[in-house]
């Protein structure tokens, strides 16, 4: 017989905030595993599945409600975790606690981002940082960067969107941020039942900001550029192109707003040409290089890369460096092949505009395509590009990205530089 408890609602008041925020308290429902789902979760990982939990012991999934904090027992009935949950996702519940006797509530949440903040600093990411990193910092579906003064949210789960307002309301305890943004215009939301929508969670500002990284400075545009504006995730292998691009002829496909492109110009590159196919993206290459004192030694334009790479093969153009960090080819599992396809195509193409004894930079940055098959991909480009290649460094995303193991969603980004003889 299933478990059903009454959910009380307690309007509480947590004097260290000024906001009123509303919390289950006592009497949750209890959702329980099947017995051969268990060990996976109860050895760390997050996420039950809807098609792991028992129905026989467990309330009725349509009694719950979306956003719900919910406990989680084992099979022989032991206390996993608690977490929100959702009935209508997949991903029917998220843990956020594996501690019995610790509440879910604001204080919660202030506290998990007092830790986050922590680890950050002790890395030294303090002016501009992935603050939340979902999963990997005990928030699973909850996204914030954190750029000098300024901040930009994502809730991807209806359970964390619930908590917003407490998320908002640490922030600005913790740090005092001259602006908070909301950048949940992402299509997974839809599949927890919520609207797109983006906007400010402070008093208005301007999205238009500078950041420092590497010793250059960068726009980002936190309202309209792509994800939270920037991709923190590389400011680390940014650096690592400083001794290849020395006296070099560079050229980058999918530059975006020419970071690895100003970046290169500013290690001593002879010559950087970027392109990519946005031309709001080439404006703000433009705008970055400029910034940087950096506009005539690079060279930004619209085009698609695919293209340009192929018809630049035909015509044997040659670069001491080519970089590429081209977008994720699939959002799914179902597309993994085409994503193996078109992440080997644009490689091969890639190679064979390298000079002998030039350099390769490439990246993947979906999670769907593990590191292993990454560089079995890069490994048959070559095959077919007839050229033979030597490692020069391996790196994922930077440490304020951080993986946790087990949680193969963690681990998404794989940068490569080869040599390419």
């Amino acid at each position: 017989m299933a478990e059903v408890e009454a959910v009380k609602i307690n309007a509480v008041v947590l004097s260290e905030y000024k906001t009123t925020f509303v919390a289950i308290t006592v009497h949750m429902h209890k959702l329980f595993l099947r017995k051969k789902i268990s060990p996976r979760v109860e050895n760390g990982h997050p996420w039950v599945f809807m098609n792991e939990i028992n129905v026989q012991d467990s309330p009725p999934l349509e009694t719950l409600q979306p956003g719900e904090t919910v406990e989680v027992y084992n099979a022989a009935k032991k206390f996993v975790g608690r977490g929100y949950c959702n009935p209508k996702s997949q991903i029917t519940v998220r843990l956020l606690t594996r501690h019995a006797t610790e509440t879910i509530d604001a204080a919660f949440f202030y506290g998990r981002l007092q830790t986050a903040w922590r680890y950050r600093q002790q890395l030294g990411y303090t002016e501009n940082c992935r603050l939340v990193f979902g999963e990997a910092d005990g928030m699973p579906a909850l996204i914030i960067d954190k750029f000098n003064d300024y901040f930009v949210l994502q809730t991807l789960a209806v359970g964390m969107d619930v908590w917003k307002p407490a998320i908002v309301d640490a922030l600005h305890k913790i740090f005092s941020p001259k602006g908070i943004y909301e950048r949940n215009d992402v299509p997974v939301r839809e599949l927890e039942g919520m609207a797109q929508i983006k906007g400010f969670l402070s008093d208005p500002f301007d999205t238009n900001i500078i950041i420092n990284e590497n010793g250059l400075r960068f726009c980002v545009d936190i309202a309209n550029g792509q994800k939270t504006g920037y991709f923190l995730d590389q400011q680390d292998n940014r650096r690592a192109i400083k001794h290849i691009v020395k006296n070099a002829d560079v050229l980058e496909a999918f530059t975006y707003t020419g970071t690895f492109s100003i970046h290169a110009a500013h290690y001593g590159a002879k010559s950087v040409f970027g392109i990519d196919i946005s031309e709001n993206a080439i404006a703000q290459c433009r705008r970055n290089a400029e910034l940087n004192g950096l506009q005539n030694k690079c060279r930004f334009e619209a085009m698609n890369a695919f293209d340009a790479l192929k018809q630049w093969t035909k015509e044997d153009k040659r670069y001491d460096v080519v970089m590429i960090d081209p977008p994720a080819f699939t959002k799914s599992r179902e597309n993994l092949q085409k994503a193996i396809t078109g992440y080997k195509e644009i490689n091969l193409r890639a190679m064979k505009l390298v000079k002998p004894g030039g350099f390769l930079v490439t990246a993947s940055c979906t999670n769907l395509v593990p590191p292993p098959l990454f560089l079995d991909i890069i490994a048959m480009a070559a095959k077919d590009a007839r050229r033979t290649l030597r490692q020069v460094t391996y790196q994922t995303q930077a440490s304020d990205h951080p993986i946790v193991w087990g949680m193969e969603n963690t681990e998404y980004l794989k940068f490569l530089i080869v040599e390419v003889r």
